[in-house]
């Protein structure tokens, strides 16, 4: 009897370590959106700037990802995770500290490094430490607990930012990250995995490519899109992913397999979700100063007014997996893009100083439930589409594609709203906003289509389906 309360003692604090750590990672994706117009006006932030403070972070977040896996594995995941916690709170401390926008920006890449060390271990770890036949609940609250943090983060950023000041949303990184770090080297064993070789010629390559795609969005309405910055860093950026391809293709192991986007599921599902997030990541990102800037809210009362769209997706998120599992990933992924399209065109259409903020709760949970409906379906359309000795490699692709929606999401309706409106009043602001959640509408178009592109269940491979077949059986 006591040798079988000892692994569950043990499995228990895997757990609770790596939920906490990633509810913190995922707290600050989101934490920062209410804190934008305190910031605009402590640092005397531009569009372009407050930009940054949130894509630096998602960026490095998102090219690192596959990278800290590896080194992980090869130099041990418990140590590694205690490193990514480590530079996580540094970075949040000079966060806190930061003298000017410059200084802030550079904080939260360093931040987004962190945060893509510790999100891979953790679930490296939490699967090292539970068998097959428990790692489906063990999953299933560290998903309950990092969904909480994408619903709680909004409103923690509002109620510290309005009660004590928009540096205090930093400064609370650090004392829970030293708590996880001293527990974590007492409770956690280490654990290592296969020796693969680091791709560092991949890594750069994505890097540069990411970089340069979205800089000349976000300088081109400052700068001039066919100025020798904007065409130049787009040209550019395009070249590199273009290398980046081309890298990959001859890499003797590379950190994205070329081959994987043969399969149609998989393409279309990594364009899919890429879409999903970026629509919703713009979205969040002007709504939360809309309600500021034009309805005068407070930091806490825009964090409240954003709840629609998180409460939607952590109350259906168990729902929309059981759907999926009965109706199959495709009609849901169709579903859910098609329902975030007409959640944001309906707020683009209704949202306005007069309007107030009542008209927008319909759409906003309209397209909070199609976030509900799709993120599940999609994620499992992707890893499914695979063979079973690529599954960790096809998680990791999906997760950066993810992250990589998110700085583009915030970036291209940031572009649209440059052109129509400003902050230089609340009625300039008000009357950019519209056209900011159409460009968001716009890119879940996209994904809609690449959506209706995934094949249907008979037409994935037979490895894909076996594999599917047994993964519905565990569940």
């Amino acid at each position: 009897m006591e040798g079988h309360l000892e692994p569950d003692r043990a499995r228990g604090w895997v757990l609770a370590l790596v939920s906490v750590a990633s509810f913190m990672v995922v707290l600050d994706l989101l934490v920062v959106s209410t804190a934008l117009s305190a910031i605009q006006a402590g640092l005397g932030a531009s569009l372009a700037e407050l930009e940054w403070t949130v894509n630096s972070y998602t960026l490095s977040f998102a090219v690192l990802l596959m990278t800290a896996t590896v080194i992980g594995d090869r130099l041990g995941r418990r140590r590694v995770f205690a490193a990514g916690l480590a530079l996580f709170a540094l970075a949040s401390a000079a966060c806190a500290v930061a003298p000017g926008t410059g200084a802030l920006i550079a904080a939260r890449a360093v931040q987004g490094a962190g945060a893509a060390t510790i999100m891979p271990l953790a679930l490296s770890q939490l699967n090292a430490a539970f068998p097959p036949e428990r790692r489906g609940w063990a999953l299933g609250v560290y998903g309950s607990v990092t969904g909480l943090g994408a619903v709680l983060g909004p409103v923690v950023g509002g109620a510290v930012t309005q009660g004590l000041d928009w540096r205090w949303i930093f400064w609370l990184n650090v004392p829970v990250a030293a708590v996880v770090i001293g527990l974590g080297y007492a409770r956690l064993r280490e654990t290592f995995g296969p020796r693969a070789r680091l791709d560092l010629g991949g890594l750069a390559l994505v890097s540069a490519a990411s970089l340069g795609l979205v800089w000349g969005l976000v300088r081109g309405n400052a700068a001039g899109w066919l100025s020798p910055e904007v065409a130049g860093t787009l040209v550019g950026g395009a070249v590199l992913a273009a290398g980046f391809v081309a890298w990959e293709r001859r890499a003797a192991a590379p950190m994205l397999p070329m081959r994987l986007f043969g399969s149609r599921a998989f393409s279309a599902g990594n364009l899919a979700v890429f879409c999903l997030n970026g629509s919703m990541a713009g979205a969040i990102f002007f709504t939360a100063q809309f309600e500021q800037v034009t309805l005068g809210y407070g930091a806490l009362g825009a964090g409240l007014g954003l709840l629609p769209w998180g409460l939607t997706p952590f109350l259906l998120a168990m729902k929309a997996g059981a759907l999926a599992d009965r109706f199959g990933t495709r009609p849901l992924v169709i579903a859910g893009l098609g329902l975030q399209l007409l959640g944001m065109a309906w707020l683009a259409l209704v949202a306005s100083p007069g309007a107030g903020y009542p008209v927008m709760v319909a759409p906003m949970l309209v397209s909070g439930a199609g976030l509900a409906l799709g993120m599940p379906a999609v994620t499992k359309s992707v890893v499914g589409s695979v063979a079973p000795g690529d599954i960790g490699t096809a998680s990791g692709a999906y997760t950066t594609m993810r992250q990589l929606g998110g700085a583009f999401g915030v970036a291209v309706p940031a572009a649209v709203f440059a052109a129509a409106g400003s902050y230089d009043s609340p009625s300039d602001f008000g009357a950019g906003y519209p056209y900011a959640i159409a460009a968001a509408a716009a890119l879940s178009a996209v994904g809609t289509l690449a959506a209706c592109a995934l094949p249907r269940a008979a037409s994935l491979p037979a490895v894909a389906r076996s594999t599917n077949a047994r993964t519905d059986t565990r569940s």
